[in-house]
């Protein structure tokens, strides 16, 4: 039982474990091929992932609440503080996980009325993440060296055009349709502007100082999330495009997320047999379980969708296979790294201090 003393150090890359379980419910709920209980897993997981969110954000306002100081703390670390974009996009995703699996169980007009709560509030979340790590990184000589988690608060904008785009067709025709695409886009823009500028310092430290520590080589695979999220995000709004302008430019964005999925695509795989290959090195290097293990789980769920996306928007059989197969990998993956998480819970060794 997570007591008040325990929570003492529930820093917020707590909130991945919300993402990795709800991401599972969306990728299955809008998986392209058709596997058996897909519906009853994607059911499962979304009732978890609500469920976890509620404890979750309770455990996390006890944590501010009666360990001022200690969160304080964890606010002020240029360590810790890029992981406060896990709780905009725990939220953002099982906003969508409610819009696509939460829709079949109760009434659809409740179920998005809540997604679009939720879209709204991991919205402004992502976006005040995303500011305040902009500020940090203009401290040029206070930001310290450049890791991988520096993508964590920047990810939520984009996480917010891949899910927005679900929204669309649920607004009045005309403006307010075509005010959320645009807006959609805006986020898209903003958060594929950022990523690719700490992309570049990124690279820039593997090239000088060489890769992570081996207990934080996990956290490699967090470029993906934004990779994949990229590619549903600008597939999902083409096709919502065609509900909210003309052919013409309906056509046109259609084609720029065929086009983008193209280059994506691409560059996730490459990128997928990069970190696959470090990874396997890691675990024969004696890599144990840390919360890091969290950072294996979204990234492959939002390569799972975006695959998914891409498929589907451009009719594309390979993309829908390669999204299975990620989708099967993300569960088995998500099974080993739950079973972990909660025997060290369990035996209170977590949450420990940072």
């Amino acid at each position: 039982m997570l007591t008040a003393p325990r929570l003492a150090h529930l820093t917020p890359n707590w909130f991945a474990v919300v993402m990795g379980t709800g991401i599972i419910a969306v990728a299955t709920s809008s998986l392209p091929v058709n596997l058996p209980g897909r519906r009853g897993i994607a059911l499962t997981f979304w009732l978890l992932a609500v469920t976890l969110l509620a404890v979750l954000v309770t455990a996390f306002a006890v944590h501010w609440i009666r360990h001022t100081e200690h969160a304080r703390e964890y606010a002020r670390s240029s360590t810790m503080f890029p992981f406060y974009g896990a709780l905009p996009m725990a939220v953002l995703t099982v906003g969508a996980g409610t819009a696509a699996v939460g829709s079949t169980v109760i009434p659809a007009g409740l179920a998005f009325g809540i997604a679009g709560t939720l879209w709204a509030l991991g919205t402004i979340g992502g976006l005040a993440t995303s500011a305040v790590m902009a500020g940090r990184l203009r401290a040029v000589a206070d930001r310290g060296t450049a890791v991988p988690a520096w993508l964590m608060p920047v990810v939520p904008p984009m996480v917010s055009a891949a899910t927005g785009a679900a929204l669309v067709t649920h607004l009045p025709e005309g403006g307010p349709r075509v005010a959320m695409l645009a807006g959609c886009y805006a986020l898209f823009t903003l958060a594929l502007v950022f990523a690719l500028f700490i992309v570049a310092l990124l690279a820039a430290e593997f090239r000088d100082g060489g890769l992570p520590p081996l207990q934080a080589l996990p956290t490699m695979w967090i470029p993906l999330g934004i990779v994949g999220q990229s590619i549903a995000a600008a597939n999902n709004l083409g096709t919502a495009a065609g509900h909210a302008v003309g052919h013409d430019t309906a056509n046109v964005l259609h084609l720029f997320g065929l086009g983008y999925g193209l280059l994506m695509g691409t560059v996730m795989i490459v990128v997928l047999a990069a970190v696959g290959v470090l990874t396997a090195r890691a675990f024969r290097s004696g890599l144990t379980f840390t919360m890091s293990w969290w950072s294996f789980i979204f990234p492959v769920g939002a390569c799972a969708v975006g695959m998914g996306a891409f498929g589907v928007a451009g009719d594309f059989e390979i993309p829908r296979l390669l999204s299975a197969g990620l989708l099967c990998a993300l569960v088995l993956a998500w099974c080993v790294v739950a079973v972990h998480t909660a025997h060290r819970v369990r035996t209170r060794a977590l949450p420990a201090p940072a």
